[in-house]
């Protein structure tokens, strides 16, 4: 993978988190998330964003590195869907936590991310997964798509409850 991209990829890792320690600051809003285009999905209070956010990095790490240690030159079944369990669960346990360790949490889990991918050789970087309804995606894909833009839609989010 190009240095540069790993730069571009470390620098929105940075921006999603002070956009979000910003969040995590100010007071928290009482408004209604819009509703997803894609499903029918309710309206989130920001609670549930954040838990939301406290429990998809540590999913997609597991999932990144699933694809990364399995793949043997055949693309890694990988992801899961807006009805999971664990997911659904984590969005309604965000109602009780304190925002301050949702964003501990969340933290945590990027500093991890980080960490996991400063150590990728470049033989990982190549490997490929397939997701059920995206297809087959590389490595820097899966980061962009499911860490990256997550943490930025999720962050968009709170910008407009605000």
């Amino acid at each position: 993978m190009d240095p540069h991209e790993i730069d571009q990829i470390k620098g929105r890792f940075a921006n999603a988190e002070q956009r979000l320690a910003a969040h995590a600051a100010g007071p928290v809003s009482t408004n209604l998330t819009d509703p997803d285009p894609e499903t029918p999905e309710e309206r989130w209070q920001a609670g549930q964003v954040w838990g939301h956010l406290a429990e998809f990095m540590p999913y997609w790490l597991d999932q990144l590195d699933k694809v990364i240690s399995q793949y043997s030159g055949q693309p890694v079944p990988f992801g899961r869907t807006k009805a999971d369990a664990a997911r659904l669960q984590g969005i309604a346990d965000g109602l009780g936590v304190p925002i301050a360790d949702q964003m501990a949490s969340v933290r945590e889990a990027i500093a991890m991310a980080r960490n996991y991918l400063a150590q990728l050789t470049p033989e990982q970087w190549a490997a490929i997964g397939l997701h059920a309804r995206r297809g087959e995606m590389g490595v820097p894909d899966i980061v962009r798509t499911f860490m990256l833009d997550h943490l930025e839609e999720h962050a968009s989010q709170l910008d407009a409850l605000v």
